[in-house]
Parts: C-alpha cells; structure tokens; sequence
C-alpha cells in the first residue's frame, strides 16, 4: 500500500530528489480528527511538542507535533490467543507517524491472526505548528520550490528510543491483563519505525529488550550486536531509494553475532509498502512474518 506522505520516501526522498522528477506531485491534505480506539494507554516518558496535529493526506491518516507517547491495544478475542504481542511502530522520518497505514492496519492484521498488537504513538522532531505553514512547506518540498524548515534526523531521537522501551515494559507489566506472555513480547517498526525499533534492541536495556525484532524498510547498515542477540526479521524492497543500496551489514552483522535472521528481499515495492504494495511480491511478506513467528516457537496457543 503506497502513501504519499509520511513515510521517509515522501520526506527523504523529497529532499534528494531534483524537482525536474517531481513535478507532477499533487499532494491533497484534509483536516481529520484523531480515532478514539478504546484502551490506549499514556506511557508517561515526558512531554513532546505542544500541540498535536492529525490529518489526512491523499486520505491516509496521519499525526505530527505528538504531545505524548501512547500505545493503543488491538487484542485477538480469548479463544484466539497465540500468547504472542508485537509492539507496532509507524514510520515518518520522525516527524510525522503514518499511524492508519503502518499502525492500525497492521495491528488489526495481527489481532486477525491471533497476535497481540499495540500501536506506539511515540514522540517526534517539532514541525511548524501552523497547518498552512507546515502544508506549504511540504509541498514546495515535494515539488522542489523550496526547502523545508525541519529535515529527518540522521539517528534515532532519544525521545523515541525511550518511548519504545516504555512500552515494551508496559506491555511486560501487563502481560495478564492482555493475555500475553511477557517472554514474547517483540517490535516491529517501519522506515523510522525501523530505527527505533533497531535502537531499542541494540540498548539492550535488561527490562527492555524485545523477544525478537522486525525492522520493514529499515537501514541496513552493519552494527554492534549485543549478546544473544533477539530473532531478526527483514523485508525489503531492491528499489527502495533509502535503504537498498545494494549491503546486506545489518543481516552479516547479526548473523557473525549468532542471532537468527530472516531476511526477505523483494524484486519491487519501494519504500512505504505498508502490508504490501499491489502489482508485487510484498502483499505475502505478513504472511512470512507470522510463519516466521511459528517456526521459532513463538506461536504457542494462549487460551
């Protein structure tokens, strides 16, 4: 599933790409208002900017300016249980989350197939707090008329670091109130989802160390893995413009460091595919990812 806005591609690629190649680019914005989903939880790391704003573009969903992390609950029903809970982080460049496409889809694909998933709204870089300031400043971005007042960061906030492992703790602390197993608890993240759900991993905080990890459309540059390593999970697309450079460091580097990896590397999608891009191979990839799930015992009936 393609959007148009707040992935990285819609970002990043707005900054690197000549404004010979964009000029057909229509970006359509629309007020919206936040979904209510019942149970979300405040995690309490501190304060972000100081007023959110959520909105549609090309009618995907999107939020920016995050006051404050939260995490939103989507349960399977009891009888349906695997036991086993993914925390889901949007991506954005950190600046914007594309919360409907890579939050809720994917946690209602999950709680379909027996998985816990909690949606992180986690904490960004400050982006104009005027709308008409901020959807100009896009636009010209995107068509080359000009730069933007705010730009992705090179690494992962450590606002969003530490949001990510609040609410891995969360979710470990309430691991009966969920009917999860607090020894399966893992992240999955997209684009700078992926880089925070890479940085929580690689802190390797003791109380907040995933039980396996799925950077989608994340960097794959090489890094210091620690010991024993969780279980690691890729997909890629070969015609990303950000991340598919053509190395594999990040799946050598865990691999030299003994950890399990899965790494699927698609023929097209591009970068912000979502659960997967029509006309390619990555429709199937959550499909992979849950059997993946299976074959190293992470799918263990829960009722």
């Amino acid at each position: 599933m393609k959007k148009v806005f707040f992935t990285a591609l819609a970002l990043g690629v707005s900054i690197c790409t000549p404004a010979s190649a964009q000029e057909n680019i229509v970006l359509r914005f629309e007020d919206s208002r936040k979904i209510d989903y019942p149970g979300e939880v405040a995690l309490g790391t501190g304060k972000g900017q100081p007023k959110e704003e959520w909105f549609r573009e090309s009618g995907s969903l999107q939020v920016r300016n995050v006051e404050s992390a939260t995490l939103t609950p989507f349960l399977p029903p009891a009888g349906a249980r695997t036991g086993a809970a993914v925390i889901v982080a949007p991506g954005g460049a950190f600046l914007g989350l594309a919360i409907e496409e890579e939050g809720y889809r994917v946690a209602r694909w999950l709680t379909d197939h027996g998985i816990a998933a909690f949606v992180l709204k986690y904490r960004l870089l400050p982006t104009p707090a005027d709308p008409a300031t901020f959807r100009k400043e896009v636009s010209d971005m995107r068509t080359g008329k000009g730069p933007a007042s705010f730009r992705p960061p090179a690494e992962t906030p450590p606002e969003a670091l530490a949001d990510g492992q609040a609410a891995i703790r969360y979710v470990r602390a309430h691991a009966a109130q969920f009917g999860v197993d607090p020894d399966r608890v893992g992240m999955m993240g997209f684009s700078a989802g992926a880089m925070t759900t890479m940085s929580v991993a690689l802190a390797n905080a003791p109380d907040a160390r995933p039980a396996f990890i799925a950077p989608i459309y994340g960097r794959q540059d090489a890094v210091t893995v620690p010991a024993n390593p969780p279980p690691l999970f890729v997909a890629l697309a070969t015609n990303d413009p950000l991340f598919w450079k053509g190395g594999t460091g990040l799946i050598d580097s865990w691999g030299k460091a003994g950890g399990k990896v899965e790494f699927h590397l698609y023929q097209n999608g591009a970068h912000g595919f979502g659960l997967g891009a029509a006309g390619t191979t990555t429709v199937d990839w959550m499909n992979g990812f849950r059997r993946w799930l299976e074959v190293n015992g992470l799918l263990v009936s829960k009722n």
